[in-house]
């Protein structure tokens, strides 16, 4: 049975991830990292021993929130602008740009959260084997998170990366650095500064809209909220349950906008590839 182009780009893709030396990077830094929250947890706080899940959990956001996005875009450029050659023989096959290129992009995601995987399931390992399963569902529900917000990073690297050959690569990268630290951090902080200014009312309406508008807000507070209830970020989560009428209703915002944050990207890297002149 003859596969589909796109499932034989997404293949052959995987296979080039996985040998990567970016990814193969990423995974060892990874899962050294979340071996080490899980072990040095209970011995920065004075006492011994592994963290159980859920401290794990809450201790591993930041991380998961740093990295994959950064992983993620700068993985994603390198792969999805490939060198002139290669892309005026890539592209000149008779088969659609948008298979080939949504191809790459789903075997990339799948190469980036394999390698995920493998830091989630050390660290899983070695806490089970000392601490029990309490809080399992917290550190899955992490991964899951981890795992779209790769998805939507890649997006964004998509966008960057449609119709980009040779020189040009360099500019995608410095850009999505760029776009990097704007998500990561100036972001919070202009919200931030926005919110002081204002009053309350006001304030607790910019921090709720700067959090669906950036998807590493939603996912910090969808696992603070699902981790620690309201007592994650005091009023701010109060306000954020009213604005949603309850965790359901939370739940489906923040899904919805990490959602939106994959699938549209994707729509317009797309259509600037189609346009493209390779």
């Amino acid at each position: 049975m003859t596969q589909s182009p796109f499932l034989l780009c997404a293949r052959q893709e995987l296979l080039l991830a996985v040998r990567s030396r970016w990814t193969q990077v990423f995974a060892a830094v990874f899962a050294g990292l979340s071996l080490a929250v899980a072990v040095s947890g209970y011995t920065l706080s004075g006492g011994r021993g592994v963290q159980d899940f859920s401290r794990t959990t809450a201790s591993i956001v930041q991380l998961v929130l740093l990295l994959v996005p950064l992983s993620a875009l700068l993985i994603g450029v390198l792969s999805l602008s490939p060198e002139r050659g290669a892309a005026e023989l890539l592209f000149s096959q008779p088969v659609s740009r948008r298979s080939v290129f949504l191809g790459q992009a789903a075997g990339l995601w799948a190469a980036l959260t394999a390698a995920q995987a493998i830091g989630f399931g050390a660290a899983g390992a070695v806490i089970f084997s000392h601490s029990g399963s309490e809080g399992i569902g917290g550190f899955a529900l992490l991964f899951a998170g981890a795992s779209v917000l790769t998805a939507s990073f890649l997006g964004i690297a998509a966008i960057l990366s449609a119709g980009v050959v040779g020189r040009r690569r360099a500019k995608a990268l410095a850009l999505a650095l760029v776009i990097w630290f704007v998500a990561t951090v100036l972001f919070d902080i202009l919200a931030l500064g926005l919110a002081s200014l204002l009053r309350s009312g006001t304030a607790s309406r910019v921090l709720i809209v700067s959090v669906v508008l950036n998807p590493i807000g939603a996912l910090r507070t969808g696992a603070l909220l699902a981790l620690q209830g309201t007592t994650a970020f005091g009023s701010a989560s109060l306000a954020f349950l009213r604005f949603t009428k309850g965790p359901g209703g939370a739940a489906m915002l923040l899904s919805g906008s990490l959602l939106l944050w994959t699938a549209v990207p994707f729509v317009f890297a797309v259509r600037r590839l189609e346009k493209a002149d390779i």
